[in-house]
C-alpha cells in the first residue's frame, strides 16, 4: 500500500501549499482521496497516470476538498477517457458537478457515476475481491467522511517444494492460493495447508479529514497500520478548533493513541503557521510515531 500526498494544507492555496488531496495505491488500483483547487497539477508533478484514476471519494463539500473536481473530470474527456468514473461524496456533489458541467456544454465522454453519502453511520461502499472502503463519519460544519481503507482476502504463499514433493500440478496455482485443497496427480486430495505458506498480511488506512475531536472514530480506525488525522491547529489555537470544528495535532495524537494506530500521518495544517515542525512535536506528547504530510510525500506503508 503506497500513499502519495498531492496536497495537505488548508482553506487557501498558496505556491508550495496544494490544498487536501492523495493517491492511495493498495492492490493494482488507484484511488483519489479529496480533490483540492490544483490537484491535476499535483497528479502531473507526481507522474500518476490519469487513466488509471476510477474512483474519487470526496470527504465533505468545502471547497479545499472538491473544488479541483470539475477540471479534473473535464481534462478526463479532453483525453478522450472512455473508461467509466465512479465519484462518492455528499448528498448534493453531483447536482454541483452536473450544473457546472451544463453551464460549460462539457458533456463528458465517458460515463460518470455518482455514489451519493448521506449516513451518520459507517457505510461500505467499494468493494473488490481484495479490498474494502468504509466510511468513517466525521464531526464537522457540514456533512462529512473520512474513508477506511482495507485490504481482504489477500491469497496465499505457494509452497514450491511442498506442491513438488505432493505431485501437484503447477496449473491449480490460482486455486491452491485462493485456499482450495486440489487433487494431485495420483488422484490423491492434498489439503491446502501442506501446499501454502502465509501470504502478505493485510494493510489498512484511515483518512480523516476536516473534524473536531472526536473519540467516537476509534473503534473504526482502531488497529490500523496508518492513520491520516487532520491537524489544523497548534494548541495555542485550540479555542478556534472549537468554533470551526477542526482538530489541533495534539488531539490527533490523543486518537492515534487510543486506537492503537501503529503510524499518524499529520496533516491539514492552517496556512498561519510558518512551519510545521511544532505539529509533530506537540502530536508526539501522546503518540510516538508521528511523521508530517507534505505535498509530493510518498508513504509506504
Amino acid at each position: 500500500m503506497k500513499i502519495t500526498i498531492i496536497g495537505c494544507y488548508s482553506a487557501m492555496p498558496k505556491i508550495g501549499n496544494n490544498l487536501s488531496s492523495q493517491i492511495i495505491e493498495i492492490q493494482n488500483e488507484i484511488f483519489l482521496v479529496d480533490c483540492g483547487e490544483g490537484t491535476q497539477v499535483g497528479l502531473r508533478k507526481n507522474k500518476i497516470k490519469f487513466s488509471r484514476i476510477r474512483h474519487i471519494f470526496i470527504s465533505h463539500l468545502h471547497g479545499d476538498h472538491y473544488f479541483g473536481l470539475i477540471g479534473l473530470i473535464s481534462t478526463f474527456s479532453l483525453l478522450n477517457r472512455s473508461a467509466d468514473l465512479h465519484v462518492y461524496g455528499p448528498l448534493g456533489i453531483k447536482e454541483l458537478i452536473i450544473n457546472q458541467i451544463k453551464a460549460s456544454g462539457s458533456w463528458t465522454k465517458y460515463k460518470l457515476i455518482f455514489h451519493e453519502l448521506s449516513s451518520n453511520k459507517s457505510q461500505l461502499i467499494f468493494q473488490s475481491d481484495f479490498i474494502e472502503v468504509s466510511t468513517i463519519p466525521l464531526s464537522h460544519r457540514i456533512y462529512t467522511n473520512g474513508f477506511l481503507f482495507k485490504e481482504v482476502n489477500l491469497p496465499l504463499a505457494l509452497n514450491r517444494e511442498a506442491i513438488d514433493k505432493n505431485d501437484v500440478s503447477i496449473a491449480y496455482s490460482n486455486k491452491i492460493k485462493q485456499g482450495f485443497d486440489v487433487v494431485n496427480e495420483k488422484g490423491l486430495v492434498i489439503d491446502n495447508s501442506e501446499l501454502t505458506l502465509a501470504g502478505k498480511v493485510a494493510k489498512s488506512y484511515a483518512y480523516c479529514s476536516d473534524t473536531e475531536y472526536d473519540e467516537s472514530i476509534v473503534k473504526l480506525v482502531n488497529n490500523c497500520d496508518a492513520l491520516y488525522h487532520e491537524s489544523t491547529f497548534l494548541e495555542k489555537h485550540v479555542k478556534l478548533s472549537k468554533t470551526t470544528k477542526h482538530s489541533t495535532a495534539k488531539q490527533a495524537g490523543k486518537i492515534a493513541k487510543l486506537s492503537n494506530t501503529k503510524l499518524l500521518i499529520l496533516g491539514h495544517y492552517s496556512s498561519r503557521y510558518e512551519s510545521i515542525e511544532m505539529f509533530k512535536i506537540e502530536a508526539k506528547t501522546e503518540f510516538e510515531n508521528v511523521i508530517l504530510a507534505e505535498d509530493s510525500k510518498i508513504i509506504e506503508i
